[in-house]
């Protein structure tokens, strides 16, 4: 199988003795590759003895009844393309396969576009001669018809198995083919069910930050990039130089590494957490099918023919083919000779691999609900049910039961009066199958995926695989090769895609082409990136100006002693001395307080019974989650559950909703127009009832491309009419009251949903009970025409009338997806005349598209009967409404961005309410020219309070041209809708709203198309979805429901920010306070740099002595979990960064300058010039001072705050008889002492609380105002 042949053949007209219906083509599956089949130049009598030989020595032939060859490919035999075009050596009889027909130009199509196939040869070169003479046409001569062709073959589309590259063109430098044949990137040729020889990545999935070799350069780097941290590796490393060192080295050492080894011990622990999530993903089990090896009689016989030793070069060494494909084939070829591959496998063995082990080339065996964990090529699909799926109606014996189905409509002649066979959908949709024999003898074989965790669309997608593969034994599929084109990210351009999740109740078999990141959705994907929190970046701008503080200090304590130099001491070297001395300004425990602060926080969040099952996966951010001014959400899965329910319908005047709804099924035996509606929508649809047993009983389920085709079918059946069977001939539908067969009709045309078209219809026959679906008779009952579509499109097309405006407009209002629907009989004969213009206009090779959509206009789009409309909801998630409104309420500006349709994301942007009523919706749809894109930003900045709906298209063309000024204008805009967004687009929005606005940016998605959006986000948010992990594996936090993140942003985000910053501020005033204290005692010595506290005293301050208050904190809550939901205005004040900004740190230091300098100075002013007995002063007050601080900055007690102090306090009354080396222990037992700590304490603690209580007075924190204080 091919994928990127650049020619095509066309097929001999039906009668044709070349290629009439008693000489189907039989090749070997190794003809299927177009440029390896050879070719032969034998007369006709001497090729039919070839063929009597050549069949002797082959194994058995595989009869290709659906392909059809003519002119095309004599032509193609009859070109030079180096070796390809030379005559071959007589044993060698197989055809040259050029390129594979698309199912578009169905029965005798091709015979109509080749015309007379016979001249078509006739005006060919001759063939060329190995040498390259014999040549009777000119080079001009040979161009023309080469360029004829290649108009010919641009028309045809490739089947729908294969890869969707462009075809080959020749290289004009012959190093590429050196660069190509060995880079795995490149397109490749891929053995089935073999070892590939080529060098492709595992299947693994992986979200992790760092290797065990990157880990300690990556974190050292990114904790050496905060400036305090680079700050403390210097003064750590200025203690080795003698002069500058003050104290024991280890006072300084030993804190950095404590600081390091509890970041770095962080960072290992959730990226160890990632692996292992990531490893359950792997080992994931599939079953895989092993091919044994074919015995050697078969490999002698298969193995005799001659292998392709091509050069690929023509005249003046131009290779004719691309470098990479060339080599890929001999290199195949090579491998398929020396394996002996090219007979069917003895035995096929089913084994159960992990995820990661799977290779390119294995072949999958599938189930339903199943996650694809590679991206596949279907061979074969199998229904599960085809015998059970007729059994709901014993007394009916014409139902003609499916068989075992191909996925491919095959090409074959139409009888007579049969509908023409018409094409179907590149991309294997259900269009127009079901009326050609050959089909339905065939089956219909299926294969619905789900894709909604990979681009986000909810439909349903049929895929087909090829007609070939489906009739194949498993044992021959070692004889396939597939041909695939590079790796690339463009999700909707293949077949079967990584993370794809398989709907059909069948067995699916599939082989491997791309693995691990060369998946589309791994190329889809950013790479992860570590995050830094708002709060961080505030600190480490605020240490600056601490630092700079400190050498300003340490600069003015050497000029007023002056800059001479003093017993041999130089100035900068006392400099630096005062650097060292003051470096407690910086406090170094501030990053060790913040780390394990964040645990916590991630900690209430996993144990909050509120959220159940959400998940930390990034501990260094849950401050940043009070900080969100931006959210990112994706739709399906996580504003919606992707249910749908019928809600509403309406009939003439009436309308039907709500408990209503019961009344229709009365209505279906006693009223008029109702009965019309059920029956329309019972018929007007693409869905297969499928049935499954579980737990010994069968249950019907259904297979459709919609999930809104479902809910209406489901709908029908509760209102009494229930779909049971339905082939690519028929359907039959049954009364639910009865049991019995009602309604059965021949299917004569089926016209699917597009997203131009907007709408659905189909053609059916009603029967009696002598006529069965698989008959012709266009006279046995009446025909009918049944539409369905939007209401935009469908206005036009039904009859006048007076209401179907405005029902719709209020269906829109309540976000329901509107569907009208109508009706047309049509006689015998006008359906004939439709068929014939129809079959004609789809075999035509120029403007075929638009002449099947006048045919269909002429006919059928006009003068229906409209019948009524209907009203699907697709079911949000849970407390979806009052969610967002919360988070409106809380300053946050919420944008959906989803890759699902315009139509279904303005419905889910209404029934979410992120639309408000009445709300002006502007839409920005198929953008294509500047100008126009131009006159939408004109009129956006006119009408800011409307909201935005934009497409991918659109959307890309604006990011294009107009990035800054769309971005300017978005940002300012209530809502923004994004619909059929890429996942590369959803995560450049994100990324270009941060680099704007500087704001922070929470994504929040549950699919595999999510995770570059969360990854770009300051934030990322997954939901744990219903098919996948992906989105929650990438994501920051995981959570389970979508109304769970408002509790993690009101509630813990604006909790952890705002005790975060508090105790941020208070570790730097702790380090102040001191480091003014040293400030004051070295003005009293005469500016000599000396310590204060020394040795246990400094490290105990900051550590055993103040570090359990401090840190306790963190348990502080201003308000209750109740009132942060009911005035979100409180999180809305968090975005300006009042709790921690240059206001506030001010303030901090000159409390502390002014707590530092009362304490030190009245405690050298009271205890004369003792040491000891100042030392003894001045660090109990500290202590003290520093205890009582914490107490009147708690708002809500905690037990554990409680603790911490008295605990703390006794701690350090115990601990004074053990520092007898620094206190005078006989003065710390008098009165004296007791009454001068009081007298300090009370001047350095009163006048900052008498501050704070008046500043409360004037202007109480709102926390206080909804608390009532």
């Amino acid at each position: 199988m091919s994928s990127s042949s650049a020619y095509h053949h066309q097929s001999n007209p039906p009668d044709s003795p070349v290629d009439d219906a008693d000489s189907d083509l039989e090749l070997d599956l190794q003809e299927l590759d177009p440029i390896t089949s050879p070719t032969s130049k034998s007369s006709n009598s001497s090729s039919h003895n070839q063929q009597n030989s050549s069949k002797e020595r082959r194994g058995p032939n595989i009869p290709l009844r659906n392909l059809r060859m003519g002119g095309l490919r004599n032509f193609a035999r009859n070109r030079g393309y180096g070796d390809l075009g030379r005559n071959r050596d007589v044993d060698t009889d197989s055809e040259d396969l050029r390129g594979l027909l698309n199912d578009d130009l169905g029965g005798d199509g091709m015979g109509r576009m080749s015309g007379g196939s016979k001249n078509a040869v006739d005006d060919d070169a001759p063939l060329l001669s190995g040498d390259g003479s014999g040549s009777g046409r000119s080079r001009r001569g040979r161009r023309s018809s080469f360029d004829k062709v290649k108009n010919i073959s641009s028309q045809i589309r490739l089947p729908n198995f294969l890869s969707g590259n462009n075809p080959s063109q020749p290289q004009p430098e012959e190093s590429e083919e050196q660069d190509d044949e060995h880079d795995p990137v490149s397109s490749r040729t891929v053995q089935v069910g073999a070892t590939q020889l080529s060098r492709f990545p595992p299947n693994a999935v992986s979200n992790e930050k760092y290797t065990p070799i990157s880990f300690l350069p990556r974190t050292l780097y990114n904790e050496f990039s905060f400036f305090f941290n680079m700050y403390f590796l210097l003064v750590a490393l200025s203690q080795a130089i003698p002069p500058l060192r003050i104290g024991y080295i280890s006072k300084y050492i030993v804190p950095l590494v404590f600081v390091l080894a509890i970041t770095l011990g962080k960072e290992a622990f959730d990226d160890i957490g990632r692996r292992r999530r990531d490893s359950e993903a792997n080992s994931e089990g599939y079953t895989v099918l092993c091919f044994d090896k074919p015995s050697k009689a078969d490999t002698d016989r298969y193995s005799a023919r001659k292998k392709l030793k091509s050069k690929g070069k023509a005249k003046k060494g131009k290779p004719l083919l691309q470098p990479d494909r060339l080599s890929d084939i001999q290199e195949e070829e090579e491998c398929t000779q020396g394996q002996g591959r090219d007979a069917p496998s003895s035995s096929v063995r089913e084994v159960v691999r992990k995820s990661r082990d799977l290779k390119v080339g294995d072949v999958l065996k599938l189930g339903k609900d199943q996650r694809v964990p590679a991206d596949v090529v279907i061979l074969k699909s199998t229904a599960n049910e085809s015998s059970a799926a007729v059994s709901h109606e014993p007394a009916v014996t014409n139902v003609v039961e499916p068989s075992e189905s191909l996925l491919v409509e095959p090409i074959s002649d139409p009888s007579i009066d049969q509908s023409t066979a018409t094409s179907s959908e590149s991309r294997g949709s259900t269009s127009q199958l079901g009326n050609t024999p050959a089909a339905d003898a065939a089956g219909a074989g299926e294969t619905f995926i789900r894709t909604d965790q990979l681009d986000g669309e909810t439909d349903w997608k049929l895929r087909l695989g090829s007609p070939l593969t489906q009739s194949l034994d498993p044992a021959e599929f070692i004889r396939l090769r597939v041909v695939a084109g590079k790796p690339n990210k463009k999700v909707n351009d293949f077949i079967g895609t990584a993370n794809t999740v398989l709907a059909s109740s069948a067995t699916t078999l599939a082989v491997i082409v791309y693995t691990g990141p060369q998946t589309r959705s791994a190329l889809s994907t950013s790479p992860s990136r570590s995050k830094t929190g708002l709060l961080e970046n505030e600190i480490n701008s605020l240490t600056k100006i601490l630092c700079a503080l400190t050498l300003t200090l340490s600069i003015v304590l050497v000029a007023l002693e002056g800059f001479e130099h003093v017993e041999g001491v130089k100035w900068y070297v006392k400099i630096m001395r005062f650097l060292v001395l003051f470096s407690t300004i910086v406090p170094i425990s501030l990053r060790v307080n913040l780390d394990m602060g964040k645990s916590v926080y991630s900690w209430f969040i996993q144990r909050d019974p509120g959220i159940e099952g959400a998940v930390v996966r990034t501990s260094t951010i849950p401050e940043e989650l009070g900080r969100i001014e931006y959210l990112l959400s994706d739709k399906t899965g996580t504003l919606t559950q992707n249910e749908m329910e019928m809600k509403k319908i309406h009939v003439g005047t009436v309308s039907y909703a709500n408990e209503a709804m019961d009344e229709v099924a009365s209505y279906v035996k006693q009223g008029f127009s109702v009965p019309r509606l059920v029956l329309a929508l019972a018929l007007c649809h693409n869905v297969t009832p499928t049935i499954e047993e579980i737990n010994g009983q069968d249950v019907t389920s259904y297979q459709a491309s919609s999930p809104d085709e479902i809910a209406i079918v489901k709908w029908t059946e509760a209102v009494g009419l229930r779909l049971i069977h339905r082939d690519r001939k028929g359907m039959l539908l049954q009364s639910v009251d009865t049991g019995r067969s009602v309604v059965r009709v021949r299917i004569l045309e089926v016209f699917p949903f597009t997203s131009e078209g907007k709408r659905m219809g189909i053609i059916v026959q009603f029967l009696d009970g002598s006529e069965t679906s698989s008959t012709s008779n266009l006279e046995a009952g009446e025909i009918w025409f049944y539409q369905k579509g939007a209401d935009t499109v469908m206005t036009s097309i039904v009859a006048a009338n007076d209401w179907l405006d405005e029902e719709t407009a209020n269906m829109a209002r309540e976000g329901l997806r509107t569907l009208v629907v109508g009706r047309k009989k049509m006689s015998v004969q006008n359906y004939k005349d439709f068929s014939q213009s129809y079959k004609e206009a789809s075999v035509s090779i120029s403007s075929r598209d638009t002449g099947m959509a006048r045919v269909v206009s002429h006919f059928l789009k006009k003068d229906l009967e409209l019948l009524g409309v209907t009203g699907v909801e697709d079911k949000l998630q849970k407390d979806v409404k009052p969610s967002l409104e919360l988070l409106r309420n809380a300053g946050i500006k919420i944008w959906m961005l989803t890759g699902d349709k315009v139509e279904t994301a303005r419905c889910v942007a209404v029934s979410a309410k992120l639309v408000a009523r009445g709300q002006y919706i502007h839409t920005i749809d198929k953008l294509r020219r500047k100008d126009n894109a131009q006159d939408h930003l004109d009129f956006l900045r006119g009408k800011t309070d409307a909201c935005l709906l934009i497409d991918g298209e659109s959307l890309a063309l604006l990011l294009t041209h107009f990035r800054t000024e769309f971005i300017s204008l978005a940002v300012l805009l209530p809502a923004v809708v994004a619909c059929r967004c890429s996942p590369t687009q959803k995560a450049d929005v994100a990324k270009l709203i941060r680099e704007y606005t500087k704001k922070r940016v929470c994504c929040i998605g549950d699919g595999g198309n999510d995770v570059s959006m969360i990854q770009a986000a300051d934030v990322g948010v997954g939901i744990v979805g219903k098919e996948g992990r992906q989105a929650s594996l990438a994501a920051d936090f995981s959570i389970e429901q979508f109304c769970h993140l408002t509790k993690l942003l009101v509630w813990h985000g604006r909790n952890s920010y705002k005790q975060s910053a508090k105790l941020a501020q208070f570790v730097i005033h702790r380090g102040l306070i001191i480091s003014v204290a040293q400030t004051m005692y070295s003005i009293a010595i005469k500016f000599e740099p000396e310590g204060l506290y020394k040795d246990w005293l400094l490290v105990g301050y900051a550590t055993v002595y103040t570090m359990a208050p401090v840190f306790s904190l963190v348990l502080d809550k201003d308000v209750d979990e109740d009132l942060a939901n009911l005035y979100p205005e409180l999180y809305k004040e968090l975005t300006s960064g009042s709790s921690l900004s240059y206001r506030t740190f001010f303030v901090w230091v000159f409390v502390s300058i002014y707590q530092g300098g009362m304490i030190q100075g009245l405690s050298q002013i009271l205890t004369e010039v003792d040491r000891p007995r100042m030392v003894a002063v001045s660090f109990t007050v500290l202590v003290l001072n520093e205890l009582t601080m914490v107490a009147f900055e708690i708002t809500t007690w905690h037990p554990v705050m409680i603790v911490s102090l008295i605990g703390t306090g006794l701690l350090y009354l115990g601990s004074i008889p053990f520092l007898g080396g620094y206190f005078d222990l006989s003065f710390v037992v008098t009165w004296g002492f007791v009454w001068r700590v009081a007298a300090i304490s009370a001047i350095s603690l009163i006048p900052p609380y008498a501050g704070k209580l008046i500043r409360r007075t004037i202007k109480p924190p709102s926390y206080r105002k909804v608390q009532g204080i």
